[in-house]
């Protein structure tokens, strides 16, 4: 595992990031599109249509600290088409090492992990085994603050290997977590 050094910067983190968009048109590199949205959704952005709500609203300060050179926002589906082509595993690593580098986990604290299905990602919604995909999130009580998300989709997988795989890759000592019912069995 890598670990970054206290206090990384995410955006040259996220330069780390495989870009899978075809080089040719590529207007805005993968970094400026990643950072807008998430300033987006932390801005309290819930969709695409509002990510670029927000970015049209503050192009001028997001050109002018992101050193744009285009003096262009990334459009909607600029963002759409790198959110859909990105490698999620990459990213959540990028992120929980970053946010690791932000907080400092203590003997004792409080970590709570809890699974939620994505609204609109259901699929055989008529069927008798309905798909959907979740996300499964550590988050720090006292901080609160998410500090790593595993991504499940429920007719392939279980959240209870999910849950056991982010506790072993959190490799903390001394917290204490907090979970379902769901996972109370003494493998866990």
């Amino acid at each position: 595992m890598k670990q970054y050094k206290e206090g990384a910067n995410l955006f040259e983190l996220l330069k780390k990031l495989k870009d899978h968009r075809r080089k040719q048109g590529t207007r805005h590199p993968l970094p400026i599109v990643i950072i807008i949205i998430i300033m987006g959704i932390m801005s309290g952005a819930k969709g695409e249509r509002a990510i670029s709500r927000f970015a049209k609203n503050n192009k001028k300060e997001l050109i002018k600290m992101l050193k744009i050179e285009r003096k262009k926002v990334p459009s909607r589906k600029v963002m759409r088409i790198a959110i859909q082509n990105i490698n999620f595993d990459e990213l959540e690593e990028i992120f929980y090492r970053w946010s690791l580098s932000q907080i400092k986990i203590k003997k004792g604290e409080w970590i709570n992990i809890d699974g939620k299905a994505i609204a609109s990602t259901l699929s055989e919604h008529r069927g008798k085994f309905q798909n959907f995909i979740s996300l499964v999130t550590c988050f720090v009580n006292k901080k609160k603050q998410a500090l790593k998300v595993g991504r499940i989709e429920n007719k392939k997988e279980s959240e209870i290997p999910k849950v056991k795989e982010l506790i072993e890759n959190l490799g903390l000592k001394g917290a204490i977590f907090t979970m379902d019912a769901l996972h109370c069995q003494k493998k866990l």
